[in-house]
């Protein structure tokens, strides 16, 4: 996107909210966040997430300083300042409530797996600041315009097609007034060449980063990857280190590598992960849904 369009889209990036009531690029990157490690007392995990009762605090409360407590010794086994590890609550199918409590623990960065759902949830928690949602579960090209009015970073970009619908969507939305900053993008690597598991083969990195870069609409913040699920996690990881150890030196900015879940962050950390995505761990088992 170029020219009078474009300069005029720029010149409204430190404009009006969006429609969910903030700023999608507001505010600087969370890390582990020590100061807010306070736990509540012992409660059985097994405890349902009932819209914001005491309980279901102190459930939350406490997981998570186990978590960030995780992450502090995993970034000391490799040497690394925990500063440089943001710990993303994966919230799909809970409730908004639960993300709530988790920004009064001092959580501001949150990802959610379905267009729909995180725009409702979006809007519901319109009042809460600073907020960011990070959408890391695949896109159809055509809710692309939805995700641009609500979502801070999308991490599982895999295609040119994808990347061009998303700086449109973009686009309108700083034009609409939507949004006041480009979308940050995580290019999704697949590591099993699995097409029902999205991402973009190693090997196709290097186009598909040139293409984001040149948008003034898309900022390349990095690369994202879920390990096949038959696999050495190590080796994988590994893998995935190299790939965005090529990625920096042709983009040195892009400096984000969101790899690590509830059940292998330690080894992900290892490898220079700097977001792990945690669900299970954090929030507890799905709750049943007919979704």
């Amino acid at each position: 996107m170029s020219g009078t369009g474009s300069a005029a889209r720029g010149a409204r990036r430190h404009g009006p909210e969006d429609s969910a009531g903030r700023t999608p690029g507001d505010g600087p990157r969370e890390t582990t966040g020590v100061g807010h490690r306070s736990a509540g007392p012992a409660v059985p995990d097994s405890e349902p997430p009932d819209s914001g009762t005491a309980a279901r605090t102190d459930v939350l409360a406490r997981r998570l300083t186990g978590l960030l407590a995780r992450i502090d010794a995993a970034c000391a086994a490799a040497g690394r300042d925990s500063g440089e590890v943001r710990l993303l609550p994966v919230t799909k199918y809970f409730p908004a409530s639960d993300i709530a409590v988790l920004h009064r623990l001092g959580r501001h960065d949150f990802g959610e797996n379905r267009p729909q759902e995180a725009g409702a949830k979006a809007d519901d928690l319109r009042e809460l600041r600073p907020l960011r949602w990070h959408l890391i579960g695949r896109l159809q090209r055509n809710k692309a315009r939805q995700v641009a009015r609500w979502a801070y970073a999308v991490q599982s970009v895999d295609s040119e097609r994808l990347a061009t619908a998303l700086e449109t969507a973009v686009a309108a939305a700083l034009d609409a007034g939507e949004r006041s900053e480009p979308l940050e993008v995580l290019i999704q690597v697949s590591l099993d060449a699995d097409p029902a598991r999205g991402g973009v083969e190693p090997a196709g990195v290097p186009a598909l980063a040139d293409r984001i870069a040149s948008s003034a609409e898309l900022r390349l913040a990095g690369i994202m990857a879920i390990p096949p699920l038959v696999a050495d996690p190590d080796a994988e990881f590994a893998r995935l280190a190299e790939v965005h150890s090529r990625l920096r030196a042709a983009h040195p900015t892009a400096t984000e590598l969101s790899a690590g879940m509830s059940n292998d962050l330690e080894r992900a950390i290892a490898h220079g992960s700097t977001c792990v995505r945690v669900g299970t761990a954090l929030m507890g088992e799905r709750p049943i849904t007919s979704a």
